[in-house]
């Protein structure tokens, strides 16, 4: 994905969303990049926990769970062929199983955060602000979340 670099002011909890005034300071960031792979390039997560943190959003993308607000242009079926394939309704459905296969690995008191930063893109400071929990607190539930995650689709660690 190419990136989307932007000038954003730098506060004492870390970037803002707003353009930097002048004389503050300011940072530049990636706006692509996503929640999992800023905390992965910075050393908070193993390279087992990110590759966790993909399956999970893949599976979450190909289950179609997101809102759509579109037609479906996939292409049909076509009969022939040795071997079975899967039509678009049963891979929709195996991902989903999948996901809620994943989500229940992590478990009911995980899965908020799990879902927050790799599914929906949030950060952790506005996550652990949703759920109401302590500052930095996140990091380590997520973490946990994604061991779980990592055991379920049996990734090598």
């Amino acid at each position: 994905m190419k990136p989307i670099l932007r000038d954003v002011e730098l506060a004492s909890t870390g970037p803002t969303r707003r353009a930097p005034r002048r004389g503050r300071r300011s940072v530049t960031v990636n706006l692509a990049e996503s929640p999992l792979g800023w905390l992965h390039a910075r050393g908070h997560l193993s390279d087992r926990q990110l590759a966790a943190g993909e399956c999970l959003r893949r599976d979450w993308e190909l289950a179609q769970l997101a809102p759509g607000v579109t037609m479906r242009w996939d292409e049909v079926r076509s009969s022939g062929g040795g071997e079975r394939r899967l039509n678009p309704t049963e891979r929709q459905l195996a991902a989903r199983q999948r996901f809620d296969g994943a989500v229940a690995a992590a478990g009911p008191g995980l899965a908020d955060v799990l879902w927050r930063v790799v599914c929906a893109g949030e950060g952790l400071p506005d996550a652990e602000r949703a759920l109401q929990w302590p500052a930095r607190s996140g990091k380590l539930v997520l973490r946990l979340a994604l061991d779980r995650v990592a055991a379920f689709y049996r990734i090598p660690g």
